[in-house]
Parts: structure tokens; C-alpha cells; sequence
């Protein structure tokens, strides 16, 4: 920290990487006293040089929001009153062990929200809390987001987790398909200036094309922009899949060793020739054709697909195909391609060889059935898991939601609604009293970003460059407040019956167990080691910072504990206040691979098992009004609608519709429009505006925020609609358990 030119005599700066979206970039924080006063870009840091957006820009507002809960809440005699820490925790005690002991472990369900991995204490907590659980009622925010993403990856590279992503600074041709990163700043591809680097490509001679039914940012920068009818991005993909066999254009190069089924998948998708695909997509077959060729004509090209291509009936498909075109042309794995990152804090790497390969469907939920994905049932299915009985099991009667919100996330919030208010109990981890944790008997605060130490363990493994940063807090933790990380350490011991222990017990034991796991590695670097011995070695003013350490150490640029004295610590990434660059992505095939075959497996089972259904989508006749959502760049999800430098301007809760489209049912612009679905209906104002095609309207997600009970004034004031009030829950990708968000027919009616 240092005194700047700018700031007055009494005010410092600190740096820290924001938290507000995916792009991770680093902020020079103005601090004044305990207050956060100015955000600007930090121009030395590694990664982001200097990128600020708006929401980073705000980041002093967001942090200092008076509506921010400062205390516990705990529900007395039917509301929710202020209370101790010691109190919460008594009182999560008291009303989860109860549950478990007649119900079993499956009565206890967990709700993950996105903001967990923005968050240290997010990325380290959850899952050594599920671990002590052992329930199988688990959702998070992926089923409504990329979990088809995760699970095509899984299927494709036996890791759920191996992502591989566009190498924007280096690639020749890049298509992005459901993407709008303008406004997401980059989603499952980390990337600080996202715009800055599709105009870098376009400055270097390369070609952006941007396959979106909306006109967005995005798409206003393309060479080329088709408009696909919302829902048909499988069946586009593949389609051009179709082209590059019919016209011999495959050619693996140094793929090939290590890809299996190519000849099978040329069979799987003969069907899918680019006049059958025509009409469904409304797209002409010569466009699809050209798609395919530019594609594979590039010298590096890179496919890119994103949560407009996730959230659709074929979601798995849309994303397995995005893989599956960057394989056929040569590349994956390859610089200009797309390429597997290693973050820091990854495990060691092993040899390359056979692994357990990746499995779907283990346990499945107690109602509809749904098969489990990643450990995780859809969130779309918690409230009938709750509200509805079943011949065999508890329904779930105890929740545990950790910064999430799926009254507004998730598929009808109206029934949620109800079926969270009939909960024997529940615990919310969460900064607000949101449309969510107003059901809480107990509500946990963390405090604000600037009060927390950062790390993005997630967002590394998807970052478009390698490098490490770590912040310690900006502003000393507040009197009165606790640390998020010891707040989720002290909840997994009240949750697990082991309420009142130290919370440091869970940082040491899981230090602990990592360390016995490495010493009988033969392949690491502290092979037949003593872990006690090690563990003492461990620097860091905390059980987190001596977690992160520990890992830094292990991992693939690590130090070893002494094995390689030129690697990372903790004590020399401190040394690095603007983050450590470890340098572009590399080609790393056949590591990243734990299929059981120890290659590609191109065309696995589930995957082949799906495609009829794709085939029975050429004939479907579409909708004549279709919904599909849209990202503001000054939000993200439902988190920021409190904080007013983010709300207004662009970033309202209108109705986007096509001119002829309103003409025809004699809608004006601003006029109050009905939207029916079949989970319910909306009323909103109408934007007419060309940004859409004829037939496809656009509300935008995480609004509705006009529910009694909840605590957030600024957001009160212009509350907009919940958008997934549409939907009823029944439409998801079967091999995700994903919602589908886009695509979904609505009927519109001018109001009164």
C-alpha cells in the first residue's frame, strides 16, 4: 500500500483483483480511513494492465452498500432479529442435527450460488462441507449456466474440469456461438478486456464471426453475424460437423495419436446435412457451409461457445460440438486454437495414461428422476424435492444456501417460494436479505470484498494466459464482523456435529489429509515425505493462507517443498504485489486426459445416445415467439441491482422486441406488455428495437426484485421481473440437468 498522487493526505491505496465478474482485473483501490472512495485500473498488474469496467469502476459503491448486513440474523418467534455469532451457530446447530438424525443425509440440501467462485472462502469450504455431509441433495447455479459444458468435457476428456479455451491473442479466426463477452466480459474464458482483444484480432487480419439471434456488442464487431433461430445451435453445429467430412476438410495434425472415433462420429452425424438443418435454424445452407469452410481454411481458428448455446434443449450437444469442431480442424491443444490453462493452485500434473474416465447419472433425484451431473441434481428440481412426497425417501426438510438466490435464478421462484417458507429449517450465507434469504431461520453475512483476502482459484484454470495473484485485505475486518472463511469453517462444524470445535480445525485437517495424499504420490514432488514435517514448513497468517500456500507449493509451478527453489510459494507471490505472469497457454495433451481410454473419446455413449433426439429437432416447427435472455455489462446475475452507479441508463428490465413484430400485435415502444409462459406470466415494459430477429423477444435475467421481507431499498425502487417466473421447471437438457433459458415459447399481449 502506498500514498498516490490523487488522493488526499489521509487516504492510501491497496490493490485487488475485483470480484464482480469473470474477467479478474486488478484494481488500485482509493481507501480513506476503512472506506473504499475510488477504484481505477491497475496498470502493473500481469494479467489485466490497466482494463477497468464499470462494475470495477463501482466497486467502492458495491462494497460500502448500507444495505449490506452487518450482523447474524436469527428467526425468534417468527422473525428475524439481529443476533450474536455465537448465537447463529447455536442455532444452525440445533436446527440441522435434528433433521439429519430422523431423515438421513439426503433431508439436508445445499444451494451454491455463483458468487461462491468469486470468493477464497467459496473455493475452499463448499467442498469439504458436501464431503462431511454426504447428502446427494446438491444444486448450484451450474445447472441454470455451463453445467453442459462441464459434462461434455467430462465425457470428451474424462475431466468435468478440463475447459479448454480460445487463445484470444494469438488466434487467426475466432466464433463465438451464444457468447456476447462485450457485455459478460468472458464466461468459462477469463479474459480482462475481452473487447479490447476481439479488436486486436480484427487489427491483426483475423476474422470474427458471431453466430447470435440478438444484434449485440458483440455481434456489431463480427466480419460476419448470423442469426440463428434461438435453441438450433446443435443442430448448426452440427451441420458444419457434417461439412467438414463431406468435403474432406477434417485433418486432426497432431491430434490424431490421441483421438479415437473418428470414423464413428462421421456416421453419427450424416443426418445432419446442411440443408436439413436449414429451415430449423433459419439459417441458409450455403451460410452453414461457408461457416465450415472459413473454419477449417483459417491457419488457427478457435470455437467459443457460451450460456446462449448452454441454456437450450440441447445444451450438452451445442457444447460438446464446439469441442468436437475445434478437434476436426486441428485445433485443440494448439497455440491460435483452443488450449488447456494450468493454474497455479492445480493439482500435480501426473503422467499421461488412463484415468477413471467421467460417469453420469450415479444417484438420481427422489421425484422427476433426474439423473445427478458433477456430483449435483438441477436446481430447477429443489422445490419439488421439497414440497412434493415420495413413496421412498425424506423429501428435502433443512436447506443450507450459500450466496445464492434461486427464488429469482431458478425456474419458477413463485412455488420455491412457497416450498422454501415450508422448510423445517435454513441457513443463508449471504451479504443481503434477498429474495431468497428472507426464508432463512439463520442468516450468516460475510463481509465486504475489501475486507476479505482474494484469490481466484476457478478462474485461473480458465484464464486465457497463466499467471497468479493474491491480495490480503485492503481495510482491516470491521469490529463485529467475522471472516467469510471462518464463517464457512465454523458452519461445516455446526452442520456436521462438530459445532464449537475451532475453526481452525477444519484448515488443519484438510492440510492434513492433502499432505498424506502427496507423500505416497510416486510421480510428486514430496514423494515418501514426512507431512508432519511439511506442514510445519507452511507460511501464512491464517488456515486459508496456509492452505493456498501449501498448494502453490504443490502445484504444477510450485516450489515442492524444496524440490524446485525457483517455484512458487506464498511467500514469493507476496513478493509480487501486481500478480506473477507464468506465460501464454501451451499445447499439454496427453496430460489433461483421464478418460479410460487414455484419449479423446469423441463420440461416448450418453453423447451418441442423444443424438436421435437432435435428429427429431430437424423436424420441429418452431414457436412463433421464442425468449431468449441478455446480459447488461453492469450486472451480473441478480447481485447488483442494489448498487445505484450500476442501475438505469442501458441496464433496465425491458422487453426487447422486433419492429415488426410489435407492429403486428400492436405494441408501442414503452408500452406495457403481458408475457406468458408456461411457468406463469410477466408484465414489462416494450423496447422495439432491430437488436432482436422477428420472432425472438429478450428479457434480461436476475431481476424481480418486489417480494416482501427483504432489505434491498435501491433495488426495491425499479424491481423489473423475474424472467424465469415463465418457466415451469419441466424444460431442461437431459444430460446436464440444465434449464432451458433460451428458446422458450411465450405468448405477448398488449395490456390495457
Amino acid at each position: 500500500m502506498s500514498r498516490t498522487s490523487g488522493t488526499t493526505p489521509d487516504s492510501r491505496t491497496a490493490l485487488r483483483v475485483c470480484p464482480l465478474c469473470e474477467a479478474t482485473c486488478g484494481l488500485t483501490l482509493t481507501i480513506e480511513g476503512t472506506r473504499v472512495t475510488g477504484a481505477r485500473g491497475d496498470r502493473e498488474d500481469v494479467f489485466s494492465k490497466g482494463f477497468i469496467c464499470p462494475k470495477g469502476a463501482s466497486f467502492g459503491a458495491a462494497d460500502g452498500d448500507p444495505d449490506r448486513l452487518r450482523t447474524p440474523l436469527v428467526r425468534t418467534d417468527g422473525e428475524l432479529r439481529e443476533a450474536t455469532w455465537e448465537e447463529a451457530f447455536d442455532a444452525i446447530a440445533a436446527g440441522l442435527g435434528p433433521v439429519v438424525e430422523q431423515h438421513g443425509p439426503h433431508a439436508l440440501g445445499v444451494v451454491l450460488g455463483n458468487p461462491n467462485v468469486h470468493t477464497m472462502a467459496g473455493a475452499l469450504y463448499p467442498t469439504v462441507l458436501l464431503t462431511a455431509l454426504r447428502t446427494h441433495s446438491v444444486f448450484t447455479a451450474s445447472t441454470l449456466d455451463q453445467m453442459p459444458k462441464h459434462v461434455s468435457s467430462g465425457l470428451l476428456y474424462g475431466d468435468a474440469n478440463a475447459i479448454p479455451v480460445p487463445d484470444l491473442d494469438h488466434t487467426d479466426h475466432l466464433l463465438l456461438i451464444g457468447a456476447n463477452p462485450l457485455e459478460s466480459n468472458g464466461s468459462l474464458c477469463t479474459a480482462p478486456d475481452f473487447p479490447g482483444k476481439l479488436k486486436a484480432l480484427r487489427a491483426r487480419g483475423g476474422t470474427l464471426t458471431v453466430i447470435d439471434p440478438r444484434t449485440t456488442r458483440t455481434a456489431k464487431l463480427a466480419d460476419r453475424h448470423v442469426t440463428v433461430r434461438p435453441g438450433t445451435d446443435a443442430l448448426l453445429l452440427a451441420a458444419m460437423t457434417y461439412v467438414l467430412f463431406e468435403e474432406k476438410l477434417v485433418d486432426l495434425g497432431d491430434l490424431a495419436p490421441h483421438v479415437q472415433d473418428v470414423e464413428e462420429l462421421a456416421t453419427a452425424v450424416r443426418d445432419f446435412t446442411p440443408e436439413a438443418a436449414s429451415e430449423a435454424c433459419d439459417v441458409d445452407a450455403d451460410t452453414i457451409r461457408a461457416l465450415a469452410r472459413e473454419l477449417a481454411a483459417a491457419p488457427t481458428a478457435a470455437v467459443y461457445g457460451r450460456i446462449g448455446s448452454c441454456t437450450v434443449p440441447h445444451g450438452t450437444l451445442a457444447s460438446w460440438l464446439v469441442d468436437v469442431l475445434n478437434i476436426l480442424t486441428g485445433n485443440l491443444d494448439r497455440p491460435g486454437g483452443a488450449l488447456f490453462p494450468q493454474a497455479a493452485t492445480d493439482k500435480t500434473p501426473r503422467p499421461a495414461g488412463p484415468g477413471r474416465g467421467f460417469a453420469l447419472g450415479r444417484w438420481h433425484s427422489r421425484v422427476s428422476r433426474h439423473p445427478e451431473a458433477k456430483g449435483e441434481l438441477p436446481l430447477a428440481a429443489l422445490a419439488e424435492e421439497i414440497d412434493t412426497a415420495t413413496p421412498e425417501g425424506s423429501p428435502v426438510r433443512a436447506l443450507i444456501a450459500i450466496a445464492g438466490n434461486p427464488v429469482l435464478s431458478a425456474p419458477d421462484g413463485n412455488r420455491l417460494d412457497k416450498a422454501l417458507d415450508s422448510l423445517d429449517f435454513m441457513v443463508s450465507v449471504d451479504p443481503y436479505l434477498n429474495e431468497t434469504a428472507r426464508h432463512a431461520d439463520v442468516v450468516l453475512p460475510p463481509p465486504p470484498p475489501s475486507q476479505s483476502a482474494h484469490h481466484d482459484f476457478a478462474f485461473n484454470t480458465l484464464a486465457v494466459r497463466n499467471q497468479v495473484r493474491y491480495n490480503r485485505p485492503a481495510v482491516p475486518l470491521e469490529p463485529g464482523r467475522m471472516a467469510e472463511t471462518e464463517i464457512l469453517a465454523r458452519l461445516v462444524l455446526a452442520a456436521t456435529g462438530m459445532h464449537g470445535a475451532d475453526p481452525s480445525a477444519v484448515d488443519a485437517m484438510v492440510i492434513d489429509s492433502t499432505l498424506g495424499k502427496a507423500v505416497q504420490d510416486p510421480h510428486g514432488p514430496v514423494h515418501e515425505r514426512d507431512p508432519k514435517e511439511l506442514a510445519t514448513r507452511l507460511t501464512g497468517e491464517n488456515g486459508p493462507e496456509r492452505r493456498l500456500d501449501m498448494m502453490l507449493r504443490l502445484g504444477p509451478y510450485g516450489e515442492g517443498f524444496g524440490a524446485r527453489p525457483d517455484g512458487l510459494s506464498l511467500e514469493k507471490l507476496l513478493a509480487h504485489p501486481h500478480g506473477i505472469d507464468l506465460g501464454p497457454l501451451r499445447p499439454r495433451l496427453p496430460q489433461p486426459l483421464k478418460t479410460r481410454s487414455g484419449k479423446i473419446e469423441l463420440l461416448p455413449a450418453p453423447i451418441a445416445d442423444d443424438l436421435p433426439r437432435l435428429r427429431a429437432a430437424l423436424r420441429e416447427r418452431p414457436a412463433a415467439i421464442v425468449l431468449v435472455g441478455r446480459r447488461h455489462l453492469r450486472s451480473n446475475n441478480s447481485w447488483m441491482h442494489n448498487v445505484p452507479a450500476l442501475t438505469g441508463g442501458t441496464n433496465r428490465c425491458t422487453l426487447h422486441i422486433h419492429p415488426e413484430d410489435a407492429a403486428r400485435l400492436g405494441l408501442a415502444d414503452g408500452a406495457a406488455v403481458r408475457v406468458k409462459g408456461a411457468g406463469g406470466e410477466v408484465v414489462a415494459p416494450a423496447e422495439v428495437t432491430d437488436a432482436v430477429r422477428r420472432g425472438v423477444v429478450s428479457l434480461p435475467h436476475g431481476w424481480g426484485h418486489d417480494r416482501p421481507g427483504t432489505r434491498m431499498s435501491h433495488a426495491a425502487l425499479d424491481p423489473g421481473v423475474n424472467v424465469n417466473q415463465l418457466l415451469d421447471g419441466s424444460l431442461l437438457d437431459p444430460l446436464s440437468g440444465t434449464a432451458v433459458l433460451n428458446g422458450v415459447p411465450v405468448e405477448l399481449a398488449a395490456c390495457p
